[in-house]
């Protein structure tokens, strides 16, 4: 596995930006090359700070569980390592099995997975039309979701694949290994 990015951080980092960099560190609980490496253009590091912290943790209305299958999916789909590395990081705790795993991966069929929710699958369905170029949602698969889920959680379903969406290509485009949230990248 790559163990360099494809470009290095800056010498000189801004105040304001190493103060991002020790929030990050604070919550992740690692010293992560992105951040590093987006203060080469610091409105991009600001901006995706900011994008991060108002990420959906399902306090509220969408389960931790929903959003960790989501956030798996889009991490999975464009296979970016670091992605799926950071957003598989402690599955088992929403209690996502191998055999979910292997539905997610594309290795057995969504179909064949009794575990999971209507809900759950719609959410996962949902995300891989979201990850695909171009997005194509029917209008049909529109109301099963609206059936399923309020327009709030429609927006938080949505948002929260986009925004993986966004730094699976980045980070990729970027060459960012992994950062060692879990030792299992395989998926």
């Amino acid at each position: 596995m790559k163990e360099k990015a494809y470009i290095r951080p800056p010498e000189k980092i801004p105040f304001y930006i190493k103060l991002g960099l020790m929030i990050s560190k604070k919550v992740t609980k690692k010293d992560l090359l992105v951040p590093k490496l987006l203060a080469w253009y610091p409105k991009v590091a600001i901006s995706s700070g900011v994008l991060e912290s108002l990420v959906a943790h399902g306090k509220k209305d969408l389960s931790p569980r929903m959003l960790k299958l989501v956030r798996m999916q889009a991490s999975i789909l464009p296979s970016c390592p670091f992605c799926i590395d950071m957003n598989s990081f402690e599955y088992e705790k929403s209690a996502i099995s191998e055999e979910e795993i292997n539905a997610l991966t594309g290795r057995t069929s969504m179909d064949e997975v009794h575990t999971f929710s209507k809900k759950e699958r719609l959410a996962v369905t949902y995300t891989q039309l979201i990850s695909k170029t171009p997005v194509m949602i029917t209008d049909a698969f529109m109301e099963e979701i609206k059936a399923e889920f309020t327009e709030r959680e429609i927006v938080i379903l949505a948002s929260t694949a986009a925004q993986v969406n966004y730094w699976a290509r980045l980070i990729s485009a970027l060459g960012v290994p992994p950062a060692g949230f879990t030792d299992r990248c395989d998926f």
